[in-house]
């Protein structure tokens, strides 16, 4: 049985086992003059664990006594987050070198906070979901304050840990409620004490302090006050990381969980969603209108962006799944992109992160102009380019669902949150000449830019196949 175990959670196996070496090698050998090949390790490892997990057959399996869970759902998922990491990898090494901010320690801390992030995803208990989250956080924790001589860094470490740490208090104190009610903390016995669609008093207790937990990690309102300062604090490219990959797991995490556990009641949970929805779409669609740094907006409208894809997670079906895994995807493409650009905005070798940088940056290099502008009006959902087909999937699932309301409230969200998208197209095709931008993009990040941007366009043909994935990957869940 332990072979089976461990054969079913094999890629999670591999990567726990290389975090170790990869820690062992960098200590044993010289620790920061080999970060570079073990930057590139972790990220070739990541490709080819997402190739792995993407060729693996479709039948579901669980393992450790139905502790773990593969199956389509979280394939689907684990590749996201492990291409969205090994892009952030590589994009990363070119400002990570000339900041001085190269540790051995980085590659290995993001290894093992996507392992943290790949166990969530397949979590089937109360036990193992906390596990794997805290196994995340702990990680995110460090590297928020990799730049030890800012104090924007350290406070931007310090805050996640103190709300993150409260927010792990939260979840747990849920679960143990939702364990102390239902006698168990595996899924199927959760669901199973749910009878004929009544759920107990004290499992719905468990159950919004366990969402209150869980919507920290989404960033979703009013648990979002900690990541405008982690996003502008922490170096470029973790907020990268921070705005991809952890997004995916925690969805990902959330959606298990409610289908799993409490999928016979989605009309209890579906209220909480539809507000955590509804508040973030507005809060950080409104908020980042008077944003001046362009990391602290990107924060903002990643809260947004948590709100429109929890619009098909309260619809509380296999659609709404199936679009919010869509949406995500396409979400985690365009950040990419625009962080991709974002590393390289840079003046006299200094970082520089002011929106009214970009004046006229149109002049001087309308190539990458135009690529950010896509990512833009994709972000704002302007058509045909693919952010509006992810928006539109969301729109659809909710009206399906009879949410008529919260279909309506994201499309009003989304014009408003397409002003500050086109603000900034304005100031780099309109705005006054200022004190221009000289730095030069690094060849992955400018690589990874391009692509992200005609990924926008060409996707519009067939979604290159998510759509039918998502499809698969939502019928596996919601049964």
């Amino acid at each position: 049985m332990i072979a089976a175990d461990l054969f079913t959670a094999l890629p999670e196996v591999v990567l726990a086992i290389y975090a170790l070496a990869a820690l062992l090698v960098g200590a044993w050998f010289g620790q920061d003059r080999i970060a570079h090949h073990i930057l590139w390790a972790t990220a070739g490892l990541f490709v080819l664990l997402a190739i792995w997990v993407a060729a693996t057959p479709g039948s579901e399996a669980s393992a450790f006594n139905g502790l773990f869970i593969n199956d389509t759902f979280a394939r689907f998922a684990k590749v996201l987050i492990l291409a969205s990491a090994a892009a952030v990898m590589l994009m990363s090494q070119d400002y990570m070198t000339r900041r001085n901010l190269m540790r051995f320690e980085y590659p290995i801390l993001v290894a093992l906070a996507v392992l943290g992030m790949l166990l969530m995803v397949s979590a089937n208990d109360l036990i193992a979901l906390y596990m794997g989250l805290e196994l995340q956080s702990l990680a995110l924790y460090v590297v928020a304050a990799l730049r030890r001589d800012s104090v924007k860094s350290t406070e931007a470490g310090l805050k996640y840990f103190i709300l993150g740490s409260l927010a792990s208090g939260t979840l747990i104190y849920g679960a143990s409620i939702t364990y102390g009610y239902a006698g168990t903390t595996q899924f199927e016995g959760i669901i199973a004490t749910i009878q004929d669609g009544d759920m107990p008093i004290g499992l719905l207790v468990g159950l919004v302090f366990m969402l209150a937990g869980l919507a920290f990690k989404v960033s979703a309102v009013p648990f979002h006050m900690w990541t405008p300062d982690v996003y502008e604090g922490a170096p470029t490219p973790i907020t990268a990381f921070f705005a991809t990959a952890p997004k995916v797991a925690a969805l990902a995490l959330l959606a298990r969980l409610l289908h799993d556990a409490f999928g016979t009641v989605p009309g209890d949970w579906g209220q909480i969603i539809a507000f955590l929805a509804f508040a973030s779409m507005f809060l950080g669609s409104i908020t980042a209108i008077g944003q001046r740094d362009i990391k602290r907006l990107m924060a903002y409208s990643s809260i947004a962006h948590m709100g429109y894809a929890m619009v098909g997670l309260a619809a509380g079906t296999a659609a709404g799944v199936q679009a919010m895994l869509i949406y995500v995807a396409i979400y985690v493409t365009m950040n990419i992109g625009a962080f991709a650009f974002i590393l390289g905005m840079q003046r006299d070798g200094r970082h520089v992160t002011e929106i009214a940088s970009l004046n006229m940056y149109s002049r001087r290099e309308p190539a990458k102009a135009l690529a950010l502008l896509v990512l833009l009006f994709s972000m704002a959902g302007v058509p045909p380019l693919l952010g509006f087909f992810g928006k539109f999937a969301v729109v659809l699932a909710a009206v399906e669902a009879g949410l008529i309301w919260l279909a309506v409230a994201a499309v009003l969200a989304s014009v408003i949150g397409a002003y500050y998208y086109l603000r900034v197209v304005y100031l780099m095709y309109f705005g006054e000449e200022g004190e221009p931008l000289d730095g030069r993009t690094a060849p992955v990040p400018l690589a990874l830019l391009g692509a992200s941007a005609v990924i926008m366009v060409v996707g519009v043909v067939n979604l290159f196949g998510v759509e039918g994935f998502a499809f698969a990957a939502a019928n596996a869940l919601v049964n």
